[in-house]
C-alpha cells in the first residue's frame, strides 16, 4: 500500500493538474512554454544529462525499454521516462529499472509546489519536469525519454538528445495531431533537431518524405533502419536471426517481448545503438543480446503481449489504435486455440469504428470499461461492436469480465485482454 503522505501527494497532483489519461484533449497543451518555465525554475535539468528521444504512434514504449535495457547491460546508469503508467505513478520514472522512490515524488512536489501553483502546468508537464530533475540529480550517464503525444509540441521536446528515434506512424489522437498520416508524421518529426541523427524504424512510403524534408532542413543525418537491418523469424526456434547489410550478426536471438510487431522495433533499436556506438558509447554484441532478451527483467516493462496464464492461454496487450490492433490481430491469428475469447474496452475519444472493423467476428466478446472518465461505457461499446458483427456480453468491470471469460474458456482456448492501455492497467494479475 502507498504511504498516506504519498497518496496525499498523488491526490493533490490528480486534482490540481489536468491529466490527459483521465479527461483527454482538455489536458493537452499545444506549446512548450509551461515545460520551459518549469525547467527554468529547476535550473534547467534537461541540459545536464545525455539522452535518446523516442517518438512514434506504436512501438515507442517497447523501443524505449529495449534501448534502456541494452545501455543498462553495458554498465551505464540509465534513466527511463515513459507514460502512461499501468499500476503506480512511479513506473514513469526509472533508473536502471528501479522506479523513483515515493519519497522523491513527495519531496519534488513540496519543493516545486509554489511554481506549480503559479504556472498551472498539466499533469504530464509536471511529470516530465520531475523526471528531468531526478535524472540530473542522480547524474545518470544517459536517459531514454519517450514522447507522450506527438513530438513537436510534446513536453519532453526540450532535450538535446544524442540520437532521436521515430518508430511508426499510424492514426491516433486525430483531434490533436491531424487527420492524415502526413500531418501526424509532421508532428512526430518535430523531435528532429539540428545536427542530431534520427532513426526511422519503419519506412512507410506515405510519410517518408516528411522525415526526409525535416532532416534536410535541420541538417540531421537520417537513417531508415530497414535499409540496413533485417530481423527474420526462425522456423526452428522461438526467436530471430538478425542481419546487417546481408551479414548474420545475431544468431538465435530470442526477445523477451514476444509480439511479432517487435521485429520492426528491434531494427530501429539496433540502428540507434549503432549511432550511440559511433558517439563513443561502449556497447558490445553481448550487451545488445542481453538487453533485448531480458528487457522485461531489466526495466520492468508490462503489458506488451504479456502472458498471464496458460490452459487457457491468457495474453494482455496495450495496443489500442488502428496500427497497433492490426499487428495484434496478425499475432492472434498465428496462435493455436479452439475458441477465442476477447475482453475488450476502449476510450471514447478514439476512432472506434476503424479499430472495431479489424476485430475477428468468430470471437466471443466481453465488453468492459476502465474506471476513468474517458472510458466508453461497455454497453455503448457493445452496441457499436454489433454493427461489425461482434457479439458478446457486457460487464463494465474489467476484472469481472476477465473472470467471466475464464469461467467460459476451456483449457485449449485463448483469452485476449486489450483495447485500451487503461483496461490492461486494471488487470489484477498484471
Amino acid at each position: 500500500m502507498y504511504s498516506s503522505e504519498y497518496q496525499q501527494t498523488l491526490d493533490y497532483l490528480y486534482s490540481s493538474l489536468p491529466i490527459f489519461q483521465r479527461i483527454g484533449a482538455a489536458a493537452y497543451k499545444n506549446d512548450l512554454s509551461n515545460t520551459v518555465a518549469l525547467c527554468k525554475a529547476l535550473d534547467n535539468p534537461h541540459l545536464k544529462f545525455k539522452s535518446v528521444h523516442v517518438a512514434g504512434t506504436n512501438g515507442k514504449g517497447s523501443s524505449s525499454h529495449m534501448i534502456a535495457a541494452i545501455l543498462q547491460s553495458a554498465g551505464y546508469k540509465t534513466g527511463l521516462y515513459t507514460s502512461p503508467h499501468l499500476k503506480n505513478f512511479t513506473e514513469r520514472i526509472k533508473i536502471n529499472g528501479q522506479e523513483i522512490a515515493e519519497m522523491d515524488v513527495i519531496d519534488f512536489v513540496k519543493r516545486i509546489k509554489p511554481t506549480l501553483e503559479s504556472i498551472h502546468p498539466s499533469f504530464f508537464e509536471m511529470t516530465v519536469a520531475m523526471a528531468y530533475d531526478y535524472f540530473a540529480a542522480q547524474q545518470v550517464d544517459i536517459a531514454v525519454v519517450e514522447v507522450g503525444l506527438g513530438g513537436r509540441l510534446d513536453s519532453t521536446n526540450v532535450i538535446l538528445p544524442e540520437v532521436s528515434l521515430i518508430t511508426n506512424i499510424s492514426f491516433d489522437h486525430k483531434d490533436l495531431l491531424g487527420n492524415t498520416l502526413v500531418k501526424i508524421a509532421f508532428e512526430k518529426a518535430g523531435i528532429i533537431k539540428k545536427g542530431i541523427p534520427v532513426v526511422i524504424s519503419e519506412e512507410q512510403e506515405t510519410v517518408k518524405d516528411v522525415f526526409v524534408t525535416k532532416a534536410r532542413t535541420e541538417n540531421s543525418s537520417l537513417y531508415f533502419a530497414a535499409r540496413d537491418w533485417e530481423v527474420i523469424r526462425s522456423k526452428s526456434f522461438d526467436g530471430y536471426g538478425i542481419y546487417k547489410k546481408g551479414k548474420l550478426i545475431y544468431v538465435e536471438l530470442s526477445p523477451q517481448l514476444k509480439g511479432f510487431y517487435q521485429q520492426k522495433n528491434i531494427r530501429g533499436v539496433l540502428a540507434v545503438i549503432d549511432l550511440l556506438h559511433e558517439k563513443g558509447f561502449s556497447i558490445s554484441k553481448k550487451n545488445v543480446r542481453e538487453g533485448i532478451e531480458k528487457v522485461v527483467s531489466l526495466t520492468g516493462l508490462k503489458g506488451r503481449w504479456q502472458k498471464l496464464g496458460e490452459h487457457p492461454l491468457i495474453i494482455a496487450d496495450t495496443g489500442h489504435n488502428e496500427g497497433g490492433v492490426l499487428e495484434l490481430m496478425k499475432q492472434i491469428k498465428a496462435q493455436r486455440f479452439e475458441n477465442l475469447h476477447i475482453v475488450w474496452g476502449m476510450v471514447k475519444d478514439k476512432d472506434i469504428a476503424e479499430v472495431l472493423k479489424l476485430l475477428p467476428k468468430e470471437a466471443k466478446y466481453y465488453f468492459c470499461a476502465a474506471k476513468i472518465p474517458r472510458a466508453m461505457t461497455a454497453s455503448v461499446l457493445a452496441e457499436q461492436a454489433r454493427q461489425y458483427e461482434l457479439q458478446g456480453i457486457v460487464e463494465e468491470d474489467v476484472n469481472k469480465a476477465i473472470h467471466l471469460a475464464k469461467n467460459e474458456a476451456r483449457p485449449n482456448d485463448f483469452i485476449f485482454i486489450g483495447g485500451s492501455t487503461f483496461v490492461v492497467a486494471e488487470v489484477e494479475d498484471l
